[in-house]
């Protein structure tokens, strides 16, 4: 009895499997899905027959489409058999018996005898598993990342530690599919009952693990980055270079976990949302922004509008003491010339006497302490020509200058 029964699922399950398949994508699936099975369409709009052939065997002659950036891995009893990188619509074949179809050209005997011997073996059941999986070979997005406390890095420009919560998302790149599956995805995602393997999954443990490993490479990607002169030293570039700050990212969980050379996984792009400084970075960048301010051209125009004030208070003063306080700080820097008075004497000689004998020098008298040389003069037209420049960028108004004027004229 129990081998008719067996004898009648095997001749019934291999009468359904001589069917081929149609292979294609689930539908509804995720940006973020990484690893998905391929799913048999037995009936289309209510057509198709194909309804009652066995899971996980794929007939010979059957088709399986691969979409444009995806790929096609197939596996049988556990084991890679096969990897298909391009797309396009591709005809699936085996030398497995379970396989075998008379729609395939395999002949009848072939087809049916034999695989119902084998079948008979295992009690009606294929004594094979076959499963194909497409993979995602685009740039998967909105994988996201953030840390709960502060992560401290060097900073080649400040010259310190800096202090930072941070948040964002990143994209990655599977780059070596077949080491992906082999060294990183679990079973439970390979297997004939397997659930879509999305990064964004919170029940996804291998996804979790990815998670992790990012929050714990931030540290040294800041520090990569800011450290690195090919990227300016400046912390303020990385929000808005997304693919250099990426290299970093990539680079630190690499060197720490080597995604690329034992998983097959690139990070390619970078999102930072927020940067939040500890008070402490947060005043250093305030007095770095100030010694920014002040240094190079920017600082030589501060000069010059103080020098303006200054000249305004002057003229408003109408030279009293704040006037002439006003007028020395901006006679600072003006290139006034004088004469400085000599302090020397020449020589005095007498006269000849009648002889053609010069008469004998007196003694030379004791001479006075000298006196202090007096002040250069400060030169008019120099200070009116600094003032016609200042009023011809437009740091001073014509009142101004016509004070000023009359001021250093005397009138």
């Amino acid at each position: 009895m129990g081998f008719i029964k067996a004898f009648s699922g095997a001749v019934g399950g291999m009468l359904a499997d001589q069917w081929q398949d149609f292979l294609a994508p689930p539908a509804g699936l995720a940006p973020t899905a990484a690893i998905f099975p391929a799913v048999p369409y037995g009936q289309n709009a209510g057509r198709g027959s194909n309804t009652s052939g066995s899971q996980n065997i794929i007939s010979n002659g059957s088709r399986i489409v691969v979409p444009e950036g995806y790929g096609l891995m197939t596996f049988q009893d556990g084991e890679l058999t096969g990897f298909v990188a391009e797309p396009g619509g591709f005809v699936f074949t085996s030398e497995d018996p379970n396989s075998q179809s008379l729609f395939a050209g395999d002949g009848i005997l072939s087809a049916t005898v034999k695989m119902s011997w084998e079948r008979f073996k295992f009690g009606g059941r294929p004594g094979t598993q076959q499963l194909a999986f497409y993979v995602n070979l685009k740039e998967i997005p909105n994988n996201r990342f953030g840390t709960q406390s502060e992560i401290y890095w060097d900073d080649a420009y400040l010259g310190a530690q800096v202090g930072a919560i941070t948040r964002g998302s990143y994209t990655l790149r599977i780059v070596d599919p077949i080491l992906l599956v082999k060294q990183f995805v679990p079973l439970t995602y390979l297997s004939a009952t397997a659930r879509v393997f999305d990064f964004s999954d919170l029940d996804n443990d291998a996804a979790s693990q990815l998670f992790n490993e990012v929050v714990g490479s931030l540290a040294a990607a800041f520090s990569n980055y800011t450290n690195d002169p090919s990227k300016g030293n400046r912390i303020t570039r990385i929000q808005g270079d997304a693919i250099g700050f990426a290299q970093s990212l990539s680079q630190a969980v690499e060197d720490a976990y080597g995604w690329t050379t034992g998983r097959g996984l690139a990070i390619v792009k970078v999102a930072l949302q927020a940067i939040e400084y500890d008070e402490d970075t947060r005043a250093l960048l305030s007095d770095v922004k100030k010694a920014d301010a002040l240094g190079g051209a920017r600082g030589n125009s501060f000069m010059q509008q103080a020098a303006a004030r200054g000249f305004q208070a002057a003229g408003e003063n109408g030279g009293g003491a704040g006037g002439a306080a006003g007028m020395a700080f901006l006679g600072m820097g003006v290139n006034a010339t004088a004469g400085a008075a000599s302090g020397l004497q020449q020589p005095h000689v007498q006269p000849p006497n009648q002889q053609g004998t010069p008469a004998p020098a007196p003694a030379p008298a004791p001479q006075a302490p000298a006196a202090p040389a007096a002040a250069p003069a400060e030169d008019p037209v120099a200070k009116l020509a600094q003032f016609k420049s200042m009023l011809d960028q437009g740091l001073i108004t014509q009142a101004d200058f016509d004070a000023a004027k009359a001021k250093v004229l005397g009138l």
